[in-house]
């Protein structure tokens, strides 16, 4: 069976620093071209931030890595304007199914109600997402991605950062007033300021797989506890796109990780899994140690860590890469408004007081799958069992069992920059959540997303208004029009009326959302002194008590 994608191989260019052109300073260095550092470049060249990103390699990740692309992640990916191949490429699914040795315990839904313009998951090599990210880069002429630059050491100021870089062509250096390490678990730049993690590391070993079978398997996560054809441990399907299927095998603590890894040894575990007579080829092979721990900060001073190379978690809940887009859609609007002059610097604070907080749930949620998945102690294995046992016919049960928990949308509910509520919400978003969608018609009465309405910008969302609140600088003011109601130029219309519903809006209420379209402030009837106020707070100008 061929491999349907190829890996391309992009271009080194040698850059102008090394033919004696004097390296003037950059606002923003990404060091990583992979789905965090790149997810950052495109959302800071959106806001108008001139960005270099640097990659050690030249070409997109091999095997397919993050997989599970979480319904918040596809919706930052469709703000920045690449949704539409990972559409049209990726596997859509929104049921898992769990097992306990031969028998199925329970199916759940995660994205049950309609009116969402993304799935609550899309599985797709992380080959494709890079692949489609370094398409969206392309067409931005304030983006540069410089392949087979490695960044070889570091020297931060109080006013910036210097990275050494070695190419092909010789090394040269070059200066930023900010730096963002997405380089992974083995990041370079947290090795060069001699960052230690905190958190806890386990014994425990998964062999990730990726084979190409012709199978017809639904779009569904299968998780196993104690499958009779895995000797008692845990195993995991998915399916991916081009008949790619994706295998985690727990592995025995003892067992050797060389020789796990050899095709040879992958083999019989995989037949055990699909049959003796399964035809299939493996595509990937690689062994996963879980760890579950973070630097103590983000920010270190003009130097961001994002992604892997500020956390990490075991790969069940698709919690380590889904967080790390998080990390790049929170950090990327504050450096713009930094920059621009629109924010103190004292914003950018605000990444570990918003971003530390959602890895501690992520590590938490990743730290207790993996002691329910592994149990170590008899006693912990017979609770499991019973949970497991029990949770076929009893509901209560099944909040005890975890596989994983799945990656959900950071709750920023301690953050500095929200305003609390002055008025009492039947229901509704609270400050910190982030936006859900809806569906609406456009001014021009195509049908269209809340999404999409928000965009990038600060938004001020006023249901039915009564009054105009007139001009505010910064922020960008849409009217909801009530289901029913006929378009009109500057409104959407709340189609079905489930944003009425979603956001529990009375005629005059309105939401303040920042450009990572999380929720600011909100308001029944906001005035033009609270709107004011709520932008400046939401931009770490300014303290509501």
């Amino acid at each position: 069976m061929p491999k349907a994608y190829q890996h391309p191989t992009f271009a080194f260019t040698p850059p102008p620093e090394l033919t004696g052109a004097a390296g003037k300073r950059r606002p923003v260095l990404v060091v990583g071209a992979g789905p965090v550092g790149l997810t950052l470049a495109l959302d800071l060249a959106r806001h108008g931030v001139p960005v270099i990103v640097l990659d050690d390699d030249a070409t997109t990740s091999h095997g397919s890595r993050l997989i599970c692309m979480s319904k918040r992640t596809l919706e930052i990916f469709d703000r920045l304007g690449a949704g539409a191949p990972f559409r049209a490429k990726g596997v859509v699914w929104n049921t898992g199914r769990l097992f306990f040795r031969e028998a199925e315990v329970y199916a759940f839904d995660l994205l049950p109600e309609p009116g969402h313009g993304w799935p609550a998951f899309m599985n797709l090599q992380q080959y494709y997402l890079e692949d489609f990210l370094i398409q969206a880069a392309a067409a931005l002429p304030n983006l540069e991605i410089r392949w087979n630059n490695a960044v070889t050491d570091v020297a931060l100021t109080a006013t910036g950062a210097t990275l050494g870089i070695e190419t092909p062509a010789g090394a040269y250096r070059l200066t930023a007033d900010y730096v963002v390490a997405c380089d992974g678990a083995r990041s370079t730049v947290r090795r060069a300021l001699d960052l230690p993690f905190v958190g806890r590391m386990f014994e425990d070993r998964f062999l990730i797989t990726d084979i190409a079978m012709d199978a017809d398997f639904p779009s569904e996560r299968w998780f196993w506890f104690e499958p009779p054809f895995h000797d008692g441990q845990s195993a995991l399907l998915h399916k991916q796109p081009d008949g790619v299927w994706r295998i985690d095998l727990q592995l025995d603590g003892d067992a050797d990780p060389e020789a796990a890894v050899r095709p040879e040894a992958v083999r019989p575990r995989i037949e055990r899994m699909l049959g003796k007579d399964a035809v299939f080829e493996i595509e990937w092979i690689s062994l996963y140690t879980f760890r579950c721990r973070r630097l103590e900060q983000f920010r270190h001073g003009r130097i961001f860590f994002a992604g892997d190379s500020a956390h990490q978690v075991s790969p069940f809940g698709a919690r380590g890469g889904n967080g790390g887009v998080q990390d790049a859609d929170n950090l990327a609007w504050k450096l713009a408004a930094v920059l621009g002059g629109a924010a103190p610097e004292a914003l950018l604070d605000s990444y570990d007081a918003e971003r530390i907080p959602a890895a501690d749930e992520n590590i938490l949620n990743s730290t207790r799958s993996t002691d329910f998945m592994t149990p170590k102690s008899a006693a912990i294995r017979a609770f499991r069992d019973a949970a497991l046992a029990l949770a076929r016919d009893h509901g209560f049960a099944r909040r005890m069992v975890n596989s994983g928990r799945l990656s959900v949308p950071a709750v920023l509910d301690g953050s500095p920059l929200n305003t609390p509520d002055r008025d009492a919400f039947a229901g509704g978003l609270p400050p910190g959540h982030a936006a859900v969608d809806a569906p609406v018609l456009a001014a021009d009465g195509q049908d269209d997303w809340l999404l999409r309405s928000l965009g990038q910008d600060f938004v001020l969302l006023l249901y039915d208004a009564r009054s105009d609140i007139g001009p505010l600088q910064g922020v960008r003011q849409v009217s909801v029009i009530p289901a029913g109601g006929a378009p009109a130029p500057g409104c959407i219309v709340d189609r079905d009326g489930l944003l009425q519903a979603r956001y529990a809006m009375t005629p005059g209420a309105g939401y303040l959302f920042r450009p990572d379209q999380h929720v600011a402030a909100r308001a029944l009837w906001p005035d033009a002194a609270w709107a004011a106020a709520a932008r400046d707070r939401a931009l770490g100008k300014d303290a509501i008590g």
